[in-house]
């Protein structure tokens, strides 16, 4: 049997080489860091120009205050974790990327500083979020070069679902009801038999006992998005064939409307089932559906199924991806 303390001193050297072996490959980290505070600082102190809306000179105060109030936009807060952790699994990769100071790398810095003034200076804080993240990528390939720019493009690709969309995104969401509604309404009233009424986003029952509208918060947009955002994971970090990962990125669409209009009309069932067992019902019934917790989840199913069977599809030769293959061609 072995002495107390043995497994400590054996994995204690090797987590010690491990963390040496990162810094020794990482070369000029104190370097990034002082760059990356003087970045956050920065942007905290001059982030935002627009006080009469939110009343804060910080960049993270303007994204805390949209986030907080849009549901459409709360992905925002885990999007900065996600990249994290996705950094952290290419870790090995990003080890073994060829690292040197590359001052080129400055005209990347500059444009994101420029990207920062005209939306300070227009008071549009969303593109002053896009050079923020834009520069932190840029600062990247200032200290370790365009060889980790790279291989580092996935997962900062992601960061652009951390920019807050707001009422903008009502050019998405204005068709998405539409189109909900008119494929909803024709799955229950040609498919399913349902005699339903639709007038344009609002659909009734044909005696007007239940009604419900597809409104912007139902349109869709917020499953979009967290489709979306998870495919491109998926199609990154599963296929390496670029036409397949865009593929993968542009079933989101499709997929996510499917979702949608699967919950809308279980809820159309459940009314219509409770009006015809107890009249008056129905609209009780329906509501319960929409605004239950775990039903709420109900948009992802079809839309998860489908992107596993259709990256079963086209599935490559079978053998697991390597992180060092993830990045790019």
């Amino acid at each position: 049997m072995s002495e107390p303390g043995t497994n400590a001193k054996t994995s204690g050297p090797s987590t010690g080489v491990e963390k040496s072996r990162f810094w020794r490959a990482m070369p000029d980290a104190p370097l990034f860091l002082a760059l990356f505070g003087t970045w956050l600082v920065f942007f905290h102190l001059l982030g935002n120009s627009t006080f009469g809306y939110v009343d804060t000179p910080s960049l993270f105060g303007w994204m805390n205050y949209a986030y907080g109030n849009s549901k459409d936009d709360e992905l925002g807060y885990i999007i900065p974790l996600i990249v994290i952790g996705l950094y952290y699994w290419k870790r090995d990769e990003l080890l073994t990327v060829p690292k040197r100071n590359w001052w080129p790398g400055m005209g990347l810095v500059v444009f994101a500083l420029i990207m920062h003034l005209v939306g300070y200076v227009i008071q549009q804080t969303r593109i002053s979020i896009v050079g923020f993240y834009f520069g932190l990528y840029a600062l990247t390939g200032l200290v370790w070069g365009p060889a980790w720019l790279r291989a580092s493009f996935f997962p900062c690709f992601l960061f652009a679902f951390a920019v807050p969309l707001g009422t903008m995104a009502d050019f998405i969401t204005v068709p998405l009801r539409h189109l909900v509604s008119d494929i909803t309404g024709w799955i229950c009233g040609t498919l399913l038999g349902v005699n339903i009424i639709q007038e344009g986003v609002q659909i009734f029952d044909a005696q007007r006992r239940y009604a419900y509208e597809v409104a912007a918060a139902c349109s869709g947009i917020r499953s979009l998005t967290v489709t979306l955002a998870f495919f491109s994971i998926y199609g990154f970090g599963a296929f390496r064939a670029s036409w397949k990962r865009a593929l993968i990125i542009a079933a989101a669409f499709p997929l996510a409307v499917a979702g949608n209009v699967f919950r809308l009309a279980l809820i159309i069932l459940a009314a219509e089932v409770a009006e015809a067992a107890q009249p008056g019902a129905g609209q009780a019934a329906g509501n319960f559906v929409h605004s239950n917790g775990i039903l709420s989840l109900l948009p992802y199913v079809p839309a998860f199924v489908g992107v596993l069977f259709l990256g079963r599809l086209i599935k490559e030769d079978g053998r697991p991806v390597r992180a060092s293959e993830v990045g790019g061609e």
